[in-house]
């Protein structure tokens, strides 16, 4: 239990309870992506355990710091970005192109996305919408920029992956996906790095 029962009735007897109790409801949907594989590397590679989405959603949010203070981004709304992005699979699960078409996924991540915020207070809300809507956008700089980054993780995790995996040629998908949807010459670089071994 999160709280002793007397501090849980003097939550609900207080006049912000419901907006606690929504708010730990947001949290439990964060904390839920830790259970949620990411189902292309259990599909296409047969990975006994893979990563979650939290766990990629952590190291995205490393690169992006990173790379968003080198090349002078507004790194606070990149890593809100990060955060943001693959939330939706907290209650709809990773899914993978092959299982849903795409228009069908992004309104399914949309809806999700727009009832889990909100359960925040209206001008947390709006604000994460904003950068949830931009993100999916794929136009500003920033949501670009992400979505690079995205790759970048991917591929870095595929090398990772070629190490347990026989034959590790299965990776080549993953690797030239990624690799097309690069075009930051530093993200590029780095991914060039990763594959020139």
């Amino acid at each position: 239990m999160l709280f002793e029962i007397t501090t849980l009735e003097k939550m609900i007897s207080d006049a912000h309870s419901l907006t606690i109790v929504l708010i730990l409801d947001f949290l439990y949907n964060s904390v839920n992506l830790k259970k949620i594989m990411r189902q292309g590397w259990i599909d296409k590679l047969s990975i006994m355990r893979p990563e979650s989405v939290a766990d990629h959603t952590f190291s995205m949010a490393v690169i992006g710091m990173v790379l968003s203070d080198l090349e002078g981004y507004d790194t606070e709304k990149i890593l809100k970005m990060i955060i943001l992005h693959d939330l939706a699979e907290s209650i709809i699960g990773d899914i993978t192109p092959e299982q849903k078409e795409r228009t069908e996924k992004l309104n399914l991540e949309n809806n999700t996305m727009l009832r889990i915020l909100s359960l925040l207070p209206e001008n947390i809300k709006n604000q994460y919408e904003t950068i949830w809507t931009e993100f999916q956008n794929h136009e500003s700089q920033e949501s670009k920029f992400v979505h690079e980054i995205d790759k970048l993780e991917m591929a870095l995790q595929a090398k990772i992956y070629s190490k347990e995996i026989d034959p590790s040629e299965k990776i080549i998908p993953f690797v030239n996906y990624a690799k097309e949807g690069i075009k930051d010459p530093n993200i590029l670089k780095l991914f060039n790095q990763i594959y020139s071994k």
